[in-house]
């Protein structure tokens, strides 16, 4: 296959060739020896390790394996219980308030999971404030409720994952022409028939798209088991305990499993979308939302609304207030009874502090830049030279969404935890390195699609005049396609820096001393009871992640006012 490609592709091997090389380094190639190395044992090679999994007599990885299908299954369904009709009455229906909830609405994505997970452990754990003040307001023995276990999974996957449903049917809905609407209910088809049979058909791509996105996250999810799970067996976490056991094959095996449902999802909800595709010819009429003038009702929806915002937001605040906690004092009191700025200052003047932070903006830096390098140049060889096998390159390009963090770290240990060729003699398992590669493969495909997407836009002929007026390949480049496509290299470039600032769950499995994390370094803490550090932590990290944010936004600005 791949001597075919060049075969075909011989004018543009300097191109194609080096994109090719670090494709099969380090996706291929560690996600194929992690695969080879699950068939072996001491004896040889043989098939032990998947009987093992699958054996009645050990329980365990069977329920580890159905308790991430379900779990993943059921945050499908109560995110979209949540997104859909939120979108559905923000589109349709206009009330006070509707401008600042839809921008409340988003506030989970831009959250890191492990932070999330962190806030409703402070709020609703089994020690949170709010089971604490109902305990107290109501003179109980213990506490009234507190989250933990699998339920308490499901409930912070859907506060988490509900916006990919509410992004997805928002865009849809605004697409849709409101003319088939009408012309439905001028048929006689009443609000059910019209709902059921016209606009969930015309959402089918969008909703399978969110589907895919919650299932993906929760089958790789890690942060909310850590924390919350208990007993509860999910297979992301099953993964990790047994390499913290010392079973590394076992490990290994668990791992090809998860990475064989994941992929094996992402290619079944692929087909069953593009067999079920929908488009309508209209007048091009867009949905115009309806005031709601009952009294009532927009009482009721004012409340319904100030409930949400208080929701969204509460998760945020909890964190802000105990990083202001003096360590090891908030212990059986409903809220902490001493507050310092000390957990800030530390943060800026004890190097020990500052190390995970400079570590994290060091490792982010880096990954994000050859992500940039390797984006770039694999979308533009696939759009604007189209060479033979290209659906091949973009599938291997894409592999890495498919693949959880748990399966990626443990590929990489087994890959490179001894000299090989594609690491250029060296052990990269226990080195500095070994993170940003993961986070230059896991944020492969966030670059290579918002650039690809760019280039799709962009005019080749203002290119090809450039070069019939004398400019050559960089300077057209430069000056011409650069200033097109920055915005699109912006958007996933951005948004790469920020997921490798909050990762945590390929560095729990790969950090050492000298490359620790922010997210890793909040665990830490909080392991010691230092709840205020932890916190104060988090908040450095949603505010790294917003002023990302932010600088993200004016240079887009910026780049349209670009000239050529």
């Amino acid at each position: 296959m791949i001597k075919n490609i060049l075969r075909k592709n011989y004018r543009s091997l300097p191109f194609l060739l080096p994109l090719l090389i670090i494709l099969l380094a380090y996706v291929v190639y560690p996600n194929l020896q992690m695969a080879i190395q699950s068939f072996q044992r001491e004896s040889g090679y043989s098939i032990n390790n998947y009987t093992l999994f699958f054996s009645p007599s050990n329980p365990a990885n069977l329920e580890a394996l159905w308790g991430s299908v379900y779990l993943s299954l059921l945050s499908v369904l109560f995110s979209a219980i949540i997104g859909v009709p939120l979108a559905y009455l923000f589109t349709f229906y206009d009330f006070p308030g509707k401008k600042i909830l839809e921008s409340l609405a988003i506030l989970p994505i831009v959250m890191p999971p492990l932070i999330g997970v962190l806030a409703f452990f402070f709020l609703v754990g089994e020690s949170g404030i709010l089971p604490r003040f109902l305990q107290a307001l109501f003179g109980l023995q213990e506490v009234p409720f507190s989250i933990k276990g699998f339920s308490a999974i499901v409930i912070v996957h859907a506060y988490s994952f509900y916006v990919y449903f509410y992004l997805f049917t928002a865009n849809a809905l605004k697409s849709i022409d409101a003319s088939i609407l009408e012309a439905s209910k001028n048929l006689g088809a009443s609000r059910l028939a019209t709902l059921t049979k016209v606009l969930l058909p015309m959402l089918t791509p969008a909703l399978g798209g969110a589907s895919l996105l919650v299932f993906m996250s929760s089958m790789a999810s890690f942060s909310a088991p850590f924390i919350f799970g208990g007993k509860t067996r999910i297979l992301s976490l099953e993964i990790y305990n047994t390499k913290l056991n010392g079973n590394l094959g076992l490990a290994i095996t668990q791992s090809v499993i998860l990475a064989g449902i994941s992929i094996g999802f992402l290619i079944l909800l692929r087909y069953f979308s593009d067999k079920r595709q929908y488009a309508g010819g209209g007048k091009g009429v867009r949905i115009q939302p309806k005031a709601i003038k009952n009294r009532q009702t927009t009482i009721i929806v004012g409340a319904i609304g100030a409930l949400l915002v208080g929701a969204l937001a509460l998760p945020h605040l909890v964190i802000i207030l105990i990083s202001f906690v003096k360590n090891g004092t908030w212990t059986w009191q409903i809220l902490p009874p001493s507050y310092t700025l000390k957990n800030y200052i530390n943060l800026f003047q004890d190097p020990r502090v500052f190390q995970p932070i400079a570590n994290s903006l060091k490792m982010a830096f880096l990954a994000t830049v050859a992500n940039i390098i390797f984006g770039v140049a694999a979308a533009y060889m696939l759009v604007r030279l189209k060479p033979s096998g290209g659906k091949i390159i973009e599938a291997l390009v894409m592999l890495p969404w498919a693949i959880p963090g748990t399966v990626l770290a443990i590929a990489l240990i087994v890959t490179f935890n001894r000299p090989t060729i594609v690491s250029g003699g060296q052990i990269l398992t226990g080195t500095f390195w070994i993170l940003p590669l993961a986070y230059f493969i896991r944020n492969i495909p966030l670059v290579f699609r918002s650039t690809y997407a760019a280039f799709e836009q962009f005019d080749p002929s203002l290119e090809e005049s450039a070069r019939n007026l004398g400019a050559g390949a960089w300077l057209a480049f430069r000056r011409v396609i650069f200033p097109q496509i920055a915005p699109g290299i912006l958007s996933g470039s951005l948004l790469a820096f920020v997921l490798a600032l909050g990762e945590f769950v390929s560095s729990i499995l790969l950090y050492n001393f000298s490359n620790k994390p922010i997210s890793v370094e909040v665990v830490s803490q909080l392991r010691v009871f230092n709840l205020g550090s932890a916190a104060a932590y988090s908040v450095f990290l949603i505010l790294l992640i917003a002023m990302t944010t932010a600088l993200s936004n004016t240079l887009k600005s910026n780049s349209g006012k670009a000239v050529i």
